[in-house]
């Protein structure tokens, strides 16, 4: 584990927080995951990266009590974009981008998710280990026997649908983030010469390209 791997890590996980705040700051919906996190903050004391960071723990334990170790990675993950989130929301940088033309804040949707694609990339070519809801698909599957790209449909449908009931922040960009992630990851994977993660842990490899779009 070099320092250098340490520092892509955490500049790919600051870069995803980024790219999530901007869905959330457009007014025009989220990623599934993050559409349940602001609908726990809507329910709840809890702030929006509180409830990204308690979720995140949740699934690393399911996860782990299924078979699937947590790399160090994973761990930084599960704690660092809610902890970054949080930090850009409190600057209030943004905060008026809900009232802005459409244009602009469909412009701002499509820049949060090429934030996540590049994040995604740079802390997934660390080699420090996958995210916590990549470990829970991982574990799913591992127990059910159903294909991986199955089991991340089932499980974004069902956290959509709960974080929806809970009055999350689901809309235009939800798709858009849906229909635009795996393209915009695959291309900065390309562009930044990233492998693949292959098994459990998340390290470096080659595996099909259902399993190239990370979760966090």
């Amino acid at each position: 584990m070099t320092r250098f791997a340490w520092a892509r890590l955490f500049a790919g996980l600051w870069l995803f927080a980024a790219g999530v705040v901007l869905g959330l700051r457009s007014g025009l919906g989220v990623s599934p995951w993050d559409v349940l996190h602001d609908g726990i903050r809507q329910v709840t004391p809890l702030s929006f990266g509180t409830a990204s960071v308690l979720v995140g723990v949740v699934l690393v334990l399911v996860a782990r009590l299924a078979g699937v170790a947590p790399g160090p990675g994973t761990l930084a993950n599960m704690v660092a974009i809610g902890v970054f989130a949080d930090a850009m929301l409190a600057t209030g940088i943004g905060r008026d981008l809900d009232g802005q033309p459409l244009a602009l804040r469909l412009a701002a949707v499509l820049a949060g998710i090429g934030l996540v694609a590049v994040g995604s990339a740079l802390y997934i070519g660390a080699g420090l280990g996958s995210g916590p809801r990549d470990s829970l698909m991982l574990a799913v599957s591992a127990r059910t026997r159903l294909r991986v790209g199955l089991v991340r449909t089932l499980l974004e449908a069902g956290v959509l649908a709960c974080g929806w009931l809970l009055g999350g922040a689901a809309g235009i960009g939800t798709v858009l983030f849906v229909v635009g992630i795996g393209p915009a990851v695959e291309l900065a994977f390309r562009l930044l010469r990233v492998q693949v993660p292959t098994g459990p842990g998340g390290r470096a490899g080659t595996r099909g390209r259902e399993d190239a779009c990370p979760q966090r």
